[in-house]
Order: structure tokens, then sequence, then C-alpha cells
């Protein structure tokens, strides 16, 4: 096992980040979800798609896909995050999730126009479960990495290099959708099919770009070390009772257990909107596929710039003031954008939106890192609690949007109520600011 703060592991642990985001640009928030929203429009019907005999509409679907798999990750992580640990090998999970979402992308190019789309969606839902479940255990590595006064630093450089992996990825795919009018006499004149066939095409440059840049930290990374004792129980009950000594154990910490419930609240809203968005700039505001794969890529090159700012506050103020801030932030940003108008508004709202999204991930991850106890074994279960708390927050973020609008048939209204969720996270985070100083207070007095 390397000593901590090694430069090489870091870095290959960085460049897990920029392989995977290119599913987070291209597949989540610009060409694929335009493009399905583009292959299923119908005004005349509302926008409905059948699925396996049952009628939604496009984007409700969308949400409810998304939903579901991040609730089945819910349920299966912390089960399989405690075997990992019990047996050291988190490694081999996070090739293996690795592997089924970068190739349920390549499975996207079979979702064409006027054909069945129960397949691409399933691709769609697997290559989500496949993104979400590799983060689980990529983030638990941060703690075995990097030392408590780098954490910030470490877990701000990984989301750089994905930001930066996923303009580099999406400048790519964006070249080729783009090509028959950069290049219309070497690719030809630009038409339906050609449009679907390059927007297809994509999705397979995802494939090829997440799983080739992931061999990196696959070769780099440590697998992980069993933890002490385990070895008296088989593989299901070991893991299993790793989870509920895990789960023990944060009862135990007052921090940690009162940061976790403002991470699930604030969460709600901040994952929600990231997934939601480009639907809202297509549906809600009309915009073309060029202007919204532009506006997205604003967005990450200044989430890089808000990343590296996060980081210098949390190292000067304090991790939980700076996120008090940044969740104020984001409070504001998602009321403005009910009464969102036209596209220079959005504009305005999605720089906004990138100047505090790298900053509250990037922050959130190396808090809950500097709140866990120093050199704990099993940080892969530790791990499971965060990463479970955000998908949740999501499965509620999602379904929640989605049934609004299918009742209110607004998105406007999802989103409106999606601030409720960042007032009571902002809530939270004052009772663990104030316990925070509570606890400082009592180990002065102790020392």
């Amino acid at each position: 096992m390397k000593e901590k703060n090694d430069k090489k592991t870091i870095w290959a642990w960085c460049m897990f980040d920029w392989a995977n985001q290119s599913y987070n640009m291209v597949i989540t928030s610009t060409i694929f979800p335009a493009y399905y929203v583009a292959i299923t429009a119908n005004e005349k019907n509302g926008n409905m798609v059948s699925f396996f005999g049952h009628k939604y509409v496009n984007t409700v679907l969308q949400n409810y896909i998304l939903g579901l798999s991040y609730l089945l990750i819910v349920v299966s992580l912390p089960i399989l995050t405690s075997i990992a640990d019990y047996r050291g090998n988190k490694k081999k999970y996070l090739q293996f999730f690795t592997w089924i979402g970068s190739l349920a992308c390549a499975g996207l190019f079979f979702l064409e126009p006027d054909k069945p789309i129960e397949f691409g969606m399933i691709c769609f839902g697997i290559a989500s479960i496949g993104y979400c479940g590799g983060f689980v255990f990529y983030n638990s590595y941060l703690p075995q990495i990097a030392t408590l006064d780098k954490q910030n630093d470490v877990s701000a450089k990984g989301f750089i290099y994905g930001f930066l992996g996923s303009i580099v990825s999406q400048l790519i795919c964006f070249a080729v959708v783009l090509s028959p009018k950069i290049m219309p006499s070497i690719v030809g004149k630009e038409t339906d099919a050609l449009d679907s066939l390059l927007a297809r095409i994509s999705f397979l440059i995802v494939c090829v770009w997440w799983l080739g840049f992931s061999l990196i930290p696959f070769k780099i990374l440590p697998k992980g070390e069993p933890n002490a004792g385990s070895h008296k129980f088989n593989v299901f009950t070991g893991g299993f009772k790793e989870l509920a000594k895990v789960f023990g154990k944060i009862k135990t910490m007052p921090l940690v257990k009162r940061f976790l419930p403002a991470f699930f609240f604030y969460s709600v809203g901040v994952q929600t909107i990231m997934l939601v968005a480009a639907e809202f700039a297509a549906k809600e505001l009309h915009m073309k596929d060029d202007d919204l794969i532009t506006i997205i890529l604003v967005i990450q090159v200044v989430a890089i710039l808000g990343a590296w700012l996060t980081s210098i506050a949390s190292n000067k103020y304090g991790n939980t003031r700076a996120l008090i801030v940044l969740v104020v932030f984001w409070t504001i940003t998602c009321l403005c954008v009910y009464f969102i108008a036209n596209q220079t508004q959005f504009y305005f709202a999605a720089f906004a939106v990138g100047l505090v999204m790298g900053g509250v991930q990037s922050l959130s991850r190396s808090t809950y890192a500097k709140l866990l106890p120093p050199n704990i074994p099993d940080t892969a279960s530790f791990f499971s609690f965060y990463d479970a708390t955000e998908k949740l927050s999501i499965v509620v973020g999602l379904f929640t949007f989605a049934v609004v609008e299918d009742l209110t048939h607004e998105m406007r209204d999802s989103a409106l109520t999606l601030d409720g969720f960042f007032i009571i996270g902002l809530l939270l985070l004052f009772v663990l600011h104030f316990t925070e100083r509570k606890v400082t207070k009592l180990e002065a007095v102790a020392a």
C-alpha cells in the first residue's frame, strides 16, 4: 500500500473522473436528452411514448427510469460496498460498474427514430447504474489516498479533471454531431437520418472514452485491504455484519449524523436540477441542440472555476460555512428558474448553476471525508452511506419532479417544488454549524 498523497495515485484517481464524466455530459446533460426529446416529440399526442404497452409523457418516462436506476443503486450498494471492504476488492467493483455502464452507452446506438424505445431506454437506465455504482467505490478512495489536510484540494482536483474530461469528450461528440454543417462536402448534406446516425455515434464515443481512460486507474489504484477479523464470516454474512457495524458507528458520530440529512435535502435540488436542465431548456424554451450543447459546455467551464474557488474559501473559512453560502446561492437560483422566459435568462441561470455546481459537489465529498475517523479500514462501507444518501436524494428529486410535471403539465412547477428541499437542507446545515461550534468548545475545554 502506497503512502497517502502520492502524486501518481492521486492522478490516477482523478483520471477516473476524467473518464466517466463523458457519460454525465453527453448522456445525461446534452446530446442524449436533446436527441430523445427530438425523436419522441409529438405535440398532437402530448409528447406521449409507449413503453411496454404503457403510455407516458416522454420526459416523465425518462425521469422515472433515471429515478428507478438510482433506487436500485440505493438498495444494492450498501451491501456491495460492505462486501468489498470485507474482501478488500473494491477495485473489482469499480471495474464491474464501469464495464456495464460504458457498454450500456454503446447500446444506446440502437435507439432509433420511429422504432420501439424499450431496449434503448433499458440501456439508458443501466448506464446510469454503471455510472453511479462506479462513483461509490471511486469516492471511497479519497480518505485512503489523501491526508485530512489535503482532502479538500484532492476532491476539488478530481472534479476539475472530470469537468475538463467532459468538455474534451463533449467537443469531440459535438464535432461529430455538427459535421454536416461544418464539412457538408465531406460528410454529406444534413438530413434527419444522418442527424440520428451521428447522434448515436456520439454514444459509442462515450463508451470508448469512458472505458479507455478508466484503464489508467484500474492499473494504478490500490485494490484495498480486507478488514481485520472479517475472515470469520462467509462473504455475504461478513458483508451484512460490516454494514451493521458501520451504521452503528455513524449513529455515535454527532457531526456525521447531522451532515447526512442536510446533504440529502440540498442534494435533492442540486442533483435533480443538473439532470433535468437540458430537458427544461429543450422542452420549455425550445432551445436548439447547438445552443443547448454550447450552454452546457459553458456550465462545465464555469464549474471548474467554482470548484477551485470553493476549495480556497473552504480552507480559509471552513467547510460548513462555505456549504451554507453555496446552498443559499442554489436556493435563490432555483427560485429564479420558475420565472425564466427566454434563452438569455436561461444563460444567466446556467452561469450561476455552473459557478456553484462543482463547488457544492466537491466540498460535500471532502466534508464527509473529513468528518470520518482517521485511518478507517472500511472506507467503502462508510462512503456507501454518503453515496446512498446522494442517490436516494436523486430518486426523491426525480420522482418529485416527474410527478409534479405529470399532474400540472408544467416543468416550472416542478422546479419550484425543488426549492423547498434547498430551504430544509440550508436549515440543517445551520444545525450542523452550531453543533460543530459546540463540539469544538468541548474539545477545547477537555484539552
